[in-house]
Parts: structure tokens; sequence; C-alpha cells
């Protein structure tokens, strides 16, 4: 059994600083989760660590693939899972770090990109009502009736992996535990999300855009304009798209400005609602509470003696 500490949040909560003092107390390793950070050469718009913000801390997924690649949630869980490998058996902890919360929950919940079927929302909430109704032991129990080998690496807490096997079973006629693609069973994740005060993180929102246009973002994106644009995988992100008005001549640089940070607000926005509906996350504020740090210490040395 793997354990694998995640941090998760929106953007410009404070993710990398904490991943940097955990890694350092807990002998960790680093796994971007971020969907962006793969690119060469997009190191303002992404907020890319820096070397020296690693501070010798081994850092993965970072500048792997060029502006004109394609990254997917699949590609992410194939190489977050070789990796985790990898670093375990080095006897360190993997530590992924990110806010691309379908990547994050993909390898969480073992998706499994390799069948069609569709998401039955309707299975799901049938599910979850009988956990509210009955515990969440006796959904774990079903689960152990139709697949012992899974229901034995799924805690009897965490409702949504036992849902996704269940769901898994119901639509393949097969056990979750014999997916040959799959090492997601030899996972024990402990997943961090941050939050702050709203008006606390969208003004450190506002001031990271300062300061990437401060840092050179014009510059970052005429090069990338000038590989191809918005024809490119890697212009999709936040921080690049809105520069095509600017290069088409229809935007001042000001306007362009406004609107990243809208976006990035409006995206923030996104992540949070996205940790609270569609995983099982355990919240802390370091930004208002800098005793939540020593909380959260406490709280990986329990998980990782469990």
């Amino acid at each position: 059994m793997y354990k694998v500490l995640i941090i998760a949040g929106p953007t410009a909560v404070g993710k990398t600083d904490l991943s940097i003092k955990l890694a350092k107390k807990f002998n960790g390793e680093i796994i971007s989760g971020d969907s962006m950070q793969v690119y060469r050469g997009l190191n303002i718009g992404t907020a890319k660590v820096t070397e020296n913000e690693m501070q010798g801390i081994k850092h993965h997924l970072i500048n792997t693939k060029n502006v004109d690649d394609s990254y997917s949630a699949s590609n992410f869980v194939s190489d977050a899972k070789h990796l985790i490998k990898s670093i375990y058996d080095k006897g360190k902890l993997p530590i992924i770090v990110g806010g691309t919360g379908f990547y994050l929950q993909s390898l969480v919940d073992g998706f499994n990109f390799g069948n069609n079927s569709s998401i039955d929302s309707s299975f799901r909430s049938s599910m979850h009502k009988k956990a509210v109704e009955k515990g969440k032991y006796n959904l774990w129990k079903d689960l152990d009736v139709i697949d012992h080998a899974a229901a034995i690496n799924i805690p009897v807490n965490n409702e949504r992996r036992i849902i996704r096997a269940l769901e898994f079973y119901k639509e393949n006629g097969k056990k979750f535990s014999d997916q040959s693609d799959s090492h997601n069973n030899n996972i024990d994740s402990y997943v961090i999300a941050l939050n702050t005060n709203r008006a606390v993180l969208y003004d450190r929102i506002n001031k990271r855009v300062d300061i990437m246009f401060d840092n050179g973002l014009l510059q970052e994106n005429k090069w990338l304009y000038q590989k191809g644009g918005l024809e490119l995988p890697a212009c999709k992100g936040i921080g690049y798209k809105e520069f095509n008005g600017y290069f088409n001549g229809d935007m001042q640089l000001s306007d362009v400005k406004d609107l990243i940070k809208k976006n990035s607000r409006h995206y923030a926005k996104r992540q949070l609602t996205w940790f609270r509906n569609k995983m099982d996350v355990t919240w802390y504020d370091i930004l208002s509470d800098k005793n939540q740090i020593d909380a959260i210490i406490r709280d990986i040395f329990k998980w990782k003696n469990s």
C-alpha cells in the first residue's frame, strides 16, 4: 500500500510553500498535479515553482512536454502511478500538489480511461443515500461481497472510492480490483485542501497576476503566440488564452490583465466547488491561522501511522 499525500486547493492559496515544508518534514518528493506546468517555456503564467523555491526538493511532471503536445488526465494518472512507485521505492513520501481537480480525482478514484461507459449519476446518488441512511459500513459490506480484494484496500469511511468500485462493477460486470492497468488499489491517499476567506483569496489572485505581468507574462505570451498561439494545446490555460484579443488588436493590455484576474477568480471558485463536491478532503486555512500548519503535520503523522 503506497501512502500518497495530496495538497489541493485553488490558485494562490499557498500550496507551493506548504508542499516544500511538508516535503522537508516527511522526506518527500513532489509530483505536480497541475495540467499546465508540464509545458516547457510556460513559467510565469503557470506560477511554476522556481529552482530557488524548490529548496532542493525533487519535483516531477514539470517541464516534461512541449507546447504543441497534448496532455490529459489519462496521461497524468499513468505518469503519477509510475512516479508514486518510484518515489516510494526510494523510501520517500510521494506528495502530489496541484489544483487540477479532475486529474487528482481521476487518480484517487481510480478512473479507468480505457472504457467508454457513461457515469451513472443516479446510481451514485442512490449509493450516497444508502450511506447516509444505513451508514458507510453497510455500503462497504456491499462492495466486500462482490469484490473483497478492492474492499480490503478501501477504508470504510471513503465513500467515494467505495461507490466508484461499485459503479465500476455495475458498468463493466468486472471487479474493480481486476483492472490490469490500475495500481490505484495500492494507494492510500490523504488529501489536504487549502482555502481561506474569499476576499483574501481574491486579493492574492489579483496581486499574483500583477506580479506575473511585472515578471514578463507579455513576453512569455509573445513567444507562445509565435509558436502557434491558440492552435496549441498549451494555449488553452488562463494567463494565455486571454492574450488572443490583444495580439489581434481587439484589446488593450490593461483589459487583458483585468480579464486574467476575472478568469482566475472564477476558476478558483470552480476549483473549490470541485474539491467540496467530488473528493474526500480535509480542509485547512494556513493563511488566516499559521497554527494550522502544526495541525496538518499532526494529522499527517496520524495518517502515516494508521
